[in-house]
């Protein structure tokens, strides 16, 4: 089941507005980094998010759903999505071309899905809370870089992705913290197929309501204040 701790000894993870040199315990390299747990673990977001982008793009390949909130949800299942962490950054803008993608949005998907693992897996792990920015709302945004093929100088591409990051940052930030990758990757989707929807009249489909089933392994869950918290 996903956890919000140390993914080595299980302890609870505490950040420093320091940085600080530490080797990873997993890949054995040497990071700059504000984040290691009690126990003095630090993993670095390639060795953390490995596994969850290998899933992401196999299945995010495969899926014909038209419904990114149930293609996500059927990934952050699997054990190799954590409770938080930067593959978060790659799985909302995937699920979001492939729900495109099978809503009969036209793009190469084996290319799109690629290029999304790649901008995507450069936004760092704590961006939320030390940029101003979460990883969530930002592949919402290279979503919409990808399927219109923005550059730096395009014009109303370069709008439109930039509209769909800030829409997306809004809604999370009006939310307010402590982070949550659900959350956040759930608030991300929703806003975009309603801009793509008003953009590229492209239906994706959604669920009435999203339902989180991850609260329980959430330490910092805000519970009744978070708009997927399950009710009682």
């Amino acid at each position: 089941m996903p956890t919000s701790n140390c993914l080595i000894c299980g302890a609870e993870l505490e950040y420093d507005n320091t940085p600080r040199k530490m080797a990873c315990a997993i890949c054995g390299k040497e990071y700059e980094t504000t984040a290691a747990c009690k126990s003095g673990h630090f993993i670095c977001d390639s060795c953390h998010m490995e596994k969850g982008i290998a899933l992401i793009k196999a299945f995010c390949a495969d899926t014909r759903s038209r419904n990114p909130i149930a293609i996500m949800q059927q990934i952050m299942a699997k054990p190799e999505i954590y409770m938080h962490g930067p593959e978060h950054h790659v799985l909302v803008g995937a699920a979001l071309l492939s729900a495109y993608k099978n809503s009969g949005g036209k793009i190469d998907l084996e290319y799109a899905l690629s290029e999304m693992i790649r901008r995507g897996q450069q936004v760092p792990g704590g961006a939320c809370g030390f940029w101003g920015c979460c990883g969530a709302g930002v592949s919402a945004g290279i979503f919409i870089s990808i399927i219109t093929e923005a550059t730096p100088l395009h014009k109303e591409e370069w709008g439109m992705a930039n509209q769909m990051t800030a829409r997306a940052l809004q809604a999370i930030g009006n939310l307010g913290g402590p982070r949550c990758c659900k959350r956040d990757s759930f608030v991300s989707v929703w806003e975009a197929v309603q801009f793509v929807q008003e953009q590229f009249a492209v239906q994706m489909e959604m669920p009435e309501s999203v339902v989180c089933g991850f609260s329980a392994f959430n330490e910092q869950c805000k519970k009744e204040d978070c708009p997927f918290y399950p009710a009682v």
